[in-house]
């Protein structure tokens, strides 16, 4: 089964998080969620609290570090992902070894403060879009190469079936799509 690393930041913003991770579950994808902080609980932009399964500290002193897919949740913690240097080292061994980076809302932020964004089609949420110079501000969701990307939390569940069309097929995007009445 793929494997994907959903980063979680305090401020994070909760639809863009949990939805991909709950439809990546419901398909079958094996979703280690970690909190990018220094403890397991991270609290969302409107205040819900999520029980990371790790930290970032950990899966790096364990090694982990090979997923299939790394995502990233926008809201206001995107500040703390683009501050952090293992995000950005992460994100570009990800893009090296070729494996899928998924980005929603203001995350697409990383990937371009990274330098993976250049020549690339994308889209993100419209309060960056004066960072983002060639943003597709009317694309729900895109996909360029290994790079998959989203504008917020209403294109949400578009999202996740992305990343499941990309790391399982369409059919198992469709199939994931009925069972939630989409």
């Amino acid at each position: 089964m793929p494997t994907v690393l959903a980063i979680l930041a305090e401020g994070f913003e909760e639809i863009e998080a949990t939805a991909p991770i709950d439809l990546l579950r419901r398909a079958g994808a094996e979703v280690t969620v970690s909190g990018l902080g220094e403890g397991i609980h991270v609290t969302g932009r409107s205040g819900l609290t999520l029980h990371a399964d790790t930290t970032l500290a950990a899966l790096e002193a364990a090694g982990a570090n090979d997923y299939d897919c790394v995502l990233l949740p926008g809201g206001p913690g995107v500040k703390h992902l683009r501050a952090d240097p293992r995000v950005r080292a992460l994100v570009l061994r990800q893009q090296a070894a070729g494996r899928w980076l998924a980005a929603i809302c203001a995350a697409p932020t990383v990937l371009h403060d990274a330098g993976l964004l250049a020549g690339r089609r994308y889209t993100a949420h419209f309060s960056v879009a004066a960072e983002l110079p060639d943003i597709l501000a009317g694309e729900r969701v895109v996909a360029d190469g290994n790079i998959l990307t989203s504008r917020g939390a209403g294109t949400s569940l578009e999202f996740g079936l992305l990343v499941i069309d990309k790391l399982f097929s369409a059919e198992k995007a469709r199939e994931v799509a009925r069972s939630i009445c989409l």
